[in-house]
C-alpha cells in the first residue's frame, strides 16, 4: 500500500496547512504553477516530491508531463493547461491542476483527480490538496479541504 500526496497551484505560497494534510504520504506529486524552488525543497522534506510544469512555471526542469508506475499503478501528471495525448500513456489515474477546481471522478475507468489550489484563493474556491491511496493495484483518492481562515 502506498498514500501519494497531490497538490497543485501553489503559486509560491505552500501554507502550513497543506504539509499538516501531507504529512505520512510516501510521495508527492505537485500538478503544476509551483512557482519556487522553495516550495519543492519544503515538500521533499516530507517526501520525495515530483512535479511537473504549469503555465506560469518558467523553471526548464520541469517536464509538461510525466508518467510514474507506483505499486502497479499507472498515474499520469500533467498541469492541464496543454494538450497531452494521455491515451498513449494508458494511465489508471490522471492528476492535473490548472482550473483550481477540486475534483475526483471516474469516467471510462481512468480516476482523474484535481487536487485543487492549494496556494492563494481563487474565487470562491476552497483551499485543497489530495490523498491518492494505492493497494492492489487499485487506486482511491480523497480530497481534504484546508483550513485556512
Amino acid at each position: 500500500m502506498a498514500c501519494i500526496g497531490l497538490i497543485s497551484d501553489t503559486h509560491g505560497l505552500l501554507r502550513p496547512q497543506a504539509l499538516v494534510a501531507l504529512e505520512g504520504v510516501d510521495r508527492i506529486l505537485h500538478a503544476g504553477d509551483v512557482c519556487g524552488d522553495d516550495i519543492l525543497d519544503a515538500l521533499s522534506a516530507l517526501a520525495p516530491a515530483l512535479a511537473v510544469g504549469g503555465n506560469c512555471d518558467d523553471d526548464p526542469r520541469l517536464p509538461d508531463h510525466r508518467l510514474e508506475v507506483i505499486e502497479g499503478v499507472r498515474i499520469l501528471l500533467h498541469h492541464g493547461h496543454l494538450r497531452v495525448d494521455e491515451a498513449a500513456h494508458r494511465p489508471d489515474v490522471v492528476v492535473t491542476g490548472h482550473t483550481h477546481v477540486p475534483r475526483v471522478v471516474t469516467e471510462d475507468g481512468i480516476l482523474r483527480v484535481n487536487p485543487g489550489s492549494a496556494g492563494p484563493r481563487r474565487f470562491n474556491l476552497p483551499v485543497t490538496v489530495a490523498r491518492l491511496t494505492l493497494r492492489d493495484g487499485r487506486a482511491a483518492a480523497e480530497l481534504v479541504e484546508l483550513d485556512v481562515r
